[in-house]
């Protein structure tokens, strides 16, 4: 007969309590939940299991909890120059990862040249084409500083940088290499008048000529400006070629833009990442398949530890550098030595800036803009 007491143990009852009763994952799905796994022909495990109750069996609870991202997220900066940055990000999904990387490319802004207005061309580029090379040109100067342009706008000194570029190639001489450094920064806007299109009255006959901008003031009379002049990021990115007689007039106006309206806008050449690689040695790899192991590497991953009396053993020494090209484990004496995997966890970002912004600053304003996102959707949900 079933007694209260049974009743209650019955209730409280939990396998996981038993000293016998291993806690958490069993450890083959700790590696399905945690790694990718490349196998000769293909790779295994690579999907994500976000549905909370995945390993409800196991007791362990998949959900995603704020304070565990709190405790598990961190950003590791590994090297940062002028033009390239290469930081780790720990501790979130790939789709985040994807999504941040996705900014970087597309929503950060920028300054680019989105009108060109040519007065002159005789060189052999046609003018849409030579519009669009000028287009592409990076410009050094700090969004931030900035207003977009919109259609209701007038192009000011607060919305649009403008540049003139005026080369001729004398006759006589030979070819000239036009390159960004004759692009010369107007400070107090367009030098080009606007085609009235018909008589002027005596009225306006005293009033200023109009130009493609209204500028209230010189751009170099600003504080920001004053001591950093604005130029294209390279002055060595080659134009055009002219030949004996030839010349280009033009004008090129910048404005603040995104990515995601057009490339020339993007503030990085590009921005990717990769999961960390994770190689493991399964057994003892020695003497000549040690050698034949760090021969086959091609990233120089493994290394060669001496063990004294004429024995050496091969060591995983840079496993960073391993780019999964699988060349170790092709030959068929090391593939069942050898497990690289990938945490799905951990991320490795590089942002290779076109320098019209730091790596640094491009960082933190794709932080920013996520940021905003975010809110935006928690304004929306509440």
């Amino acid at each position: 007969m079933v007694t209260e007491e049974d009743k209650i143990f019955a209730k409280n009852f939990n396998i996981d309590d038993l000293s016998d009763v291993p806690a958490g994952l069993p450890p083959h799905l700790k590696l399905k939940q945690n790694r990718v796994v490349s196998k000769k022909d293909a790779s295994v495990d690579t999907a994500d299991a976000i549905y909370s109750g995945s390993y409800v069996s196991s007791g362990v609870d998949n959900s995603v909890k704020l304070e565990n991202f709190y405790e598990d997220f961190k950003v590791d900066v590994i090297s940062c120059t002028e033009t390239d940055m290469e930081f780790d990000m720990i501790g979130i999904d790939a789709a985040f990862a994807n999504a941040f990387r996705r900014i970087l490319i597309a929503e950060v802004p920028s300054m680019a040249i989105e009108k060109v207005l040519i007065a002159y061309n005789t060189s052999l580029i046609v003018d849409e084409v030579l519009a669009h090379r000028i287009g592409l040109i990076p410009i050094a100067a700090d969004p931030r500083l900035f207003e977009y342009l919109t259609e209701n706008d007038q192009p000011n000194e607060k919305n649009t940088i403008v540049f003139k570029l005026h080369v001729k190639c004398p006759k006589g001489q030979p070819r000239l290499q036009v390159l960004t450094n004759e692009l010369q920064w107007l400070p107090n806007g367009s030098e080009f008048l606007k085609e009235t299109g018909g008589s002027t009255s005596n009225s306006n006959s005293n009033s200023k000529p109009k130009t493609y901008t209204s500028f209230s003031c010189s751009q170099d009379s600003l504080p920001e400006f004053a001591d950093n002049p604005i130029t294209p990021t390279y002055l060595d990115i080659l134009i055009a070629k002219l030949s004996p007689g030839q010349e280009i007039e033009l004008e090129a106006h910048a404005v603040k833009g995104i990515g995601k309206t057009h490339a020339k806008w993007s503030p990085v050449g590009t921005a990717w990442y990769r999961m960390l690689p994770e190689v493991v040695l399964l057994g003892e790899v020695e003497d000549e398949k040690a050698e034949r192991l760090v021969k086959v590497c091609p990233q120089n991953v493994f290394d060669i530890e001496d063990m004294g009396n004429g024995r050496k053993r091969a060591t995983v020494a840079q496993p960073r550098n391993c780019t999964l090209c699988k060349e170790c484990i092709r030959d068929h004496d090391l593939v069942d030595l050898v497990d690289l995997r990938s945490v799905k966890n951990h991320f490795i970002f590089k942002i290779e800036s076109t320098g019209s912004l730091p790596p640094d600053v491009i960082f933190t304003e794709a932080v920013k803009i996520l940021e905003d996102k975010c809110e935006r959707v928690i304004a929306d949900l509440s």
